[in-house]
């Protein structure tokens, strides 16, 4: 059985050729960066050149802790280092297009976090920049890299399931989103910052729908100001059908985080580790039932990495790749934009009562 997984496993691999390797810098030292880029990064051999954060204290306190060698003092140094080539974005949302226009400017590649821009229309505009600048753009969509997911997707491309028919993630689990004020205060929040990661990993497996619905609604005497349940409807217009069940509001403790993509000769289920006890988190699972590969019922594939940081490489490895080698990054701005745009119609739903066309 583990010549049978070798070649998914080969596949799911996150590699960086020292000849995809540049200068990187920092922008943001918040927890995210210190749990999950720099171990990811570090643990690739990239080079972190530098770190830039509003809060002084907390950068250097960050740097430190990461070996990282330069603090910047404002935005404008760390652009003006020429020997900076990439520039990692992670600040809250709605800084996030005035740092990457003058990114862009200042001639850096690009990687940002998502959602690339709160606006479509703004994301829209810094795809556009960066084409014309000659820049290279992508967004840290890194659920993708999830070695569960991407070894599911490598399953299905391997043909294990066959025709793929259906996808589900089902979350009901218990967020506490104090942690981040701004998300508290945000009249859009699960959708698009949450879930956009299942979209996204939807989208990398079976393409783009052409139809969907969403129903969304806040549990009473909740503090967050946005959407924290939602139900959404893919329609594909293969006939494959993809349906997200997203509870953050799980009171009782019996949390799920589970995926499962079925076909016409057999399906995948797995685990989201993280989810269960964030952000610690857990190993995820994953299972195959295949009549063609075959497996003889469901057998387990040996998953080693976790989503945190182990995934954090992903796009990380796209962009260095995609500067070196002109080969599009699969989060590439432009290709990136189908997610928002279906972030944004699933919202219209929500607002409509009614189910919308891509």
């Amino acid at each position: 059985m583990l010549d049978l997984f070798a070649p998914i496993a080969a596949e799911t691999r996150v590699s960086v050729p020292e000849h995809h390797r540049r200068p990187i810098a920092v922008v943001g030292a918040g927890a995210i960066v210190d749990v999950a880029h720099l171990p990811a990064y570090a643990a690739h051999g990239l080079p972190v050149r530098g770190l830039f954060d509003l809060d002084g204290d907390r950068a250097r306190e960050v740097a430190a802790r990461h070996g990282v060698p330069h603090v910047y003092d404002s935005l404008d140094d760390l652009l003006k280092d020429g020997e900076v080539e990439v520039v990692d974005v992670a600040v809250v949302p709605h800084a996030q297009p005035p740092i990457a226009r003058a990114a862009l400017e200042a001639g850096k590649h690009l990687l940002c976090q998502k959602p690339l821009a709160p606006d479509l229309a703004e994301a829209r505009a810094l795809a556009a920049l960066a084409e014309a600048r000659g820049r290279r753009l992508a967004v840290n969509q890194q659920l993708r890299w999830d070695e569960g997911i991407a070894a599911a997707r490598a399953m299905v491309r391997a043909g294990w399931i066959g025709t793929p028919t259906a996808m589900s993630f089902t979350v009901d689990v218990n967020t506490d989103w104090s942690g981040w004020p701004w998300l508290v205060r945000s009249e859009r929040l699960e959708i698009m910052y949450h879930s956009i990661h299942y979209l996204d990993a939807v989208r990398s497996v079976l393409g783009d729908p052409v139809r969907v619905f969403c129903a969304a609604s806040r549990t009473p005497g909740q503090a967050e100001t946005g959407e924290s349940r939602t139900m959404s409807t893919l329609l594909f217009d293969d006939g494959a059908r993809a349906i997200l069940h997203v509870n953050h509001e799980n009171r009782t403790g019996d949390f799920r985080a589970e995926f499962r993509i079925d076909g016409d000769a057999g399906a995948i289920r797995g685990t989201l580790g993280l989810l269960y006890d964030y952000p610690h988190g857990r190993p995820d699972t994953l299972e195959v039932s295949s009549s063609t590969a075959p497996t003889d019922g469901w057998v387990a594939y040996p998953v080693t990495e976790r989503w945190i940081p182990g995934a954090f490489a992903g796009p990380m490895a796209g962009l260095l790749r995609w500067i070196a080698e002109d080969e599009p990054s699969p989060t590439a701005a432009r290709e990136n934009l189908g997610t928002l745009e279906l972030v944004q119609a699933l919202y219209a739903s929500v607002d409509t009562g009614e189910a919308q066309s891509l």
